[in-house]
């Protein structure tokens, strides 16, 4: 079987600065997904597509899955029968899922397409049960832009699966740390690291998804505490018990709240 590819096409400029990861795909492949950091991301956004959405391990959605990066959700979808479409903005990004979803015999149920999210359009792709939109928007020239875009693909009863870079957790880390000074001046990541450069409060988010006829249908924290670990002891050094305890305790305040990263599922307003 061979991969469906697309190359976006449409005029439309680009002219936001949006991070593309073709410098840095080795390095996040290594240092995330190849990690304990990329097995509980992965746990928990399933965990939480499980809870909402039942028919997700039936085989039967159209789903989108934007800023795919490695490909791990896409492929896991497919194999389970559903109708995947996967984009990137990094050629390299797309050509390492692409070789993961053949590797994984599921490259004929997947349709890539290799372009800033902005080149979407749905009189092309039509409308998705499900959006998936995992760590992108904190990487952004205009961050503020990208729900009411990924408005245009999701179905009338249709989910958004959101996660970002939460402000938050960047403030408790340099409490515990110690860097006090760092409170007070406005946050610049290094552009070769993969912290990424716009933390956002969760009441952000949730704000722009109201101005969308949005809602959250449930929330979770993404490594709340693993993270903040300097001396691993005990139950840290156990990788199924630290996934495990991040579960039980992602979706429990004040926790879940701390998380590196929050997740968002989105549902339309029952008064929109």
């Amino acid at each position: 079987m061979t991969h469906k590819i697309m190359f976006c096409m449409n005029e439309k400029k680009i002219t936001m600065k949006d991070r593309n990861f073709d410098d840095l795909a080795e390095k996040f492949e290594r240092k995330v997904y190849g990690s304990l950091k990329g097995d509980i991301r992965q746990a928990v956004i399933w965990r939480d597509l499980c809870q909402t959405i039942p028919s997700v391990t039936n085989g039967c959605l159209r789903v989108l899955d934007i800023g795919g990066g490695l490909g791990q959700m896409s492929v896991r979808l497919a194999k389970l029968g559903h109708d995947v479409t996967y984009n990137d903005i990094s050629s390299t990004m797309l050509s390492k899922a692409k070789a993961r979803a053949a590797s994984e015999g599921v490259g004929s149920r997947i349709t890539f397409y290799q372009c800033p999210y902005q080149l979407l359009a749905n009189e092309n792709l039509g409308d998705f049960d499900l959006v998936l939109c995992h760590a992108i928007v904190e990487w952004l020239g205009k961050p503020d832009e990208l729900i009411n875009h990924l408005m245009q693909f999701k179905s009338a009863e249709g989910l958004i699966s959101l996660t970002f870079y939460n402000h938050n957790a960047l403030v408790y880390r340099n409490l515990i740390r110690g860097n006090f000074n760092l409170l007070t001046t406005e946050f610049t990541a290094d552009p070769g690291s993969l912290t990424p450069h716009s933390p956002f409060k969760p009441e952000q988010i949730e704000q722009w998804s109201a101005q969308q006829g949005l809602s959250v249908l449930l929330s979770s924290g993404i490594r709340v505490f693993h993270d903040y670990i300097t001396t691993p002891r005990g139950g840290h050094n156990d990788r199924d018990a630290v996934v495990s305890t991040e579960l039980a305790y992602s979706q429990q305040a004040p926790f879940k709240w701390l998380g590196r990263y929050v997740h968002f599922i989105l549902q339309v307003r029952n008064d929109s």
